[in-house]
C-alpha cells in the first residue's frame, strides 16, 4: 500500500519556481558547469557594516530570548520611524507586526482574514507566492491580466470588472515583481475611486521594493494617495532589497490595530517571534545611517542599462525598462517555436528557461511562473562581470530575434 504524505490542500500548490531554479542552478554549478544565476530577487551586496554591529552587540548583550511574537518594541518603534520619515504615514507600536520576513507577513494577513471561498485579486505578471498564499489561506486567488498596454499594470477598468461579492483583497505591488512597474500617484488615486464602492474589500500594498526605484518623482505609498482608504489598507515591507538583508528574515506590515492583533494571534501559534538578533540588526537598519540605499540603487540603476543594452541588441528592439526593483521582463514570444543557434527549438517559455540553463548556463525565470506565459525574467542584481558573461552566453544561443 502506497503511502501519502501530502494533503489534498497542497495538491494545488507550487514550489516557488524562483527558489526551484536556483537549486537546479546550484546543481549544474556544482558539476562543473559556469552557472550564472539570474533567477534569484537577491542583492549580491554585503549587509552594510553597520547592521552586523548591531547584531554583534545584541548577541554580546543577551538578547537571545524570546521577544513578543510580533516583534520587539524597539523594532515596532523603528517601523513607526521608517513610515513617518519614508512615506509621511503615522502609525502606533499597535499598528506593527514584524515577521520572519515579508512573505510571512502576507500570508499572515491572508490567513487571518479569509473565510473559504474568499477571493483574493492582483494583477499578472504577479510575484509567484500571492496565488498560493491565498490558497493556503483558504481563499480563491484570481489573477487579472495586464498587458504591455497597461505597462503591466492593473487599470480602474479591470479592476471594476474583476470585483465580485466574494473578493475580500487586492493585491497591489510597487515597484512590482516581475515587471518592475511602478504606480504613480494619479493611478493609485484612480483604482482608489473603484476600491472606495466596495467596503468589504481590503487592500494589501506590497511595498519592499520601494528603495529600489529609478523615477525622478518620488515614490508614493498607496496609503499616501489614498488617505480615504487607510483604514482598509495594509502595507507590507521588510529590510531585505534595501538594505542586502534577505537571509535576515525580517518582514513587516502595518495595519489598522484590530487586524494586526489577529495578525499576531497566528504568529504566536506559528513561528511565534522572528529571531531576536536579526530583529536588532533590522532595527538599526531602519534608523542608522541610510546612505547604503543610495549606493546600491545608483549600482542597480547602471546594471538596468548594462542588460537593457546587452538584451535589445538580441532582441532587435529596445526591451522594457523597469521603473523599479532590479527585473527586466521581456516579451520572448519572437524565440518561441524557430530553432536557435544550438539547434534547439523551445514552445514554451518554460521550454526556453529550461534551454538558457543547461545548455547557456544562465538561470531565469519563465513568465509562466508570474502568470504571464511567453515572458522570461532576468534578475540585474548581480555583478556587472556576470551580467556581460550572461549577455554572451544568451546572445550565442538565442541569435537575435530577427534572424
Amino acid at each position: 500500500m502506497t503511502v501519502s504524505y501530502q494533503s489534498k490542500l497542497l495538491d494545488r500548490i507550487k514550489p516557488a519556481a524562483a527558489l526551484t531554479i536556483a537549486a537546479k542552478a546550484t546543481e549544474l554549478k556544482a558539476a562543473g558547469a559556469p552557472v550564472i544565476n539570474l533567477s534569484l530577487g537577491e542583492p549580491d551586496f554585503d549587509t552594510p557594516a553597520h547592521i552586523l554591529d548591531a547584531a554583534e552587540r545584541a548577541m554580546r548583550n543577551g538578547a537571545t530570548r524570546y521577544t513578543a511574537p510580533d516583534g520587539s518594541a524597539e523594532l515596532k518603534d523603528a517601523v513607526v520611524e521608517k513610515f513617518k520619515r519614508d512615506n509621511g504615514l503615522t502609525y502606533a507600536r499597535e499598528n506593527i507586526s514584524c515577521a520572519n520576513g515579508a512573505k510571512q507577513s502576507i500570508y499572515n494577513a491572508l490567513l487571518a482574514t479569509l473565510d473559504p471561498g474568499d477571493e483574493v485579486l492582483f494583477g499578472a505578471p504577479h510575484w509567484v507566492s500571492y496565488s498560493d498564499a491565498a490558497t493556503l489561506a483558504g481563499g480563491v486567488p484570481r489573477a487579472v491580466r495586464c498587458g504591455a498596454e497597461s505597462d503591466y499594470k492593473l487599470t480602474p477598468a479591470a479592476l471594476e470588472a474583476a470585483i465580485t461579492p466574494a473578493t475580500r483583497w487586492v493585491i497591489l505591488n510597487s515597484p512590482a515583481n516581475p515587471s518592475g512597474a511602478v504606480y504613480s500617484q494619479a493611478e493609485y488615486q484612480a483604482l482608489g475611486v473603484v476600491l472606495a464602492r466596495y467596503p468589504r474589500v481590503l487592500i494589501l500594498s506590497d511595498e519592499i521594493y520601494e528603495h529600489i526605484y529609478y523615477l525622478e518623482t518620488p515614490f508614493v505609498s498607496f496609503a499616501q494617495a489614498c488617505p480615504e482608504l487607510f483604514e482598509r489598507t495594509v502595507i507590507v515591507n521588510g529590510v531585505a532589497k534595501a538594505y542586502a538583508m534577505t537571509g535576515w528574515r525580517i518582514g513587516y506590515l502595518a495595519a489598522p490595530p484590530e487586524l494586526a492583533r489577529v495578525v499576531s494571534k497566528i504568529q504566536s501559534q506559528t513561528t511565534a517571534n522572528p529571531c531576536s538578533i536579526s530583529q536588532a540588526a533590522a532595527t538599526q537598519a531602519l534608523v542608522g545611517p541610510q546612505e547604503f540605499i543610495g549606493v546600491a540603487r545608483a549600482e542597480y540603476r547602471a546594471r538596468r542599462s548594462l542588460i537593457g543594452e546587452g538584451l535589445t541588441r538580441i532582441f532587435g528592439a529596445p526591451i522594457p525598462q523597469p521603473d523599479g526593483a532590479f527585473y527586466v521582463f521581456p516579451d520572448v514570444s519572437a524565440f518561441l517555436g524557430r530553432e536557435l543557434e544550438d539547434g534547439l527549438c523551445a514552445d514554451t517559455d518554460i521550454a526556453l528557461a529550461s534551454i538558457l540553463l543547461e545548455r547557456g548556463h544562465v538561470a531565469c525565470v519563465p513568465g509562466s511562473a508570474f502568470g504571464t506565459p511567453g515572458h522570461i525574467r532576468f534578475s540585474f542584481a548581480t555583478s556587472p562581470d556576470k551580467l556581460r558573461q550572461a549577455i554572451a552566453n544568451l546572445g550565442t544561443l538565442l541569435g537575435t530575434a530577427t534572424a
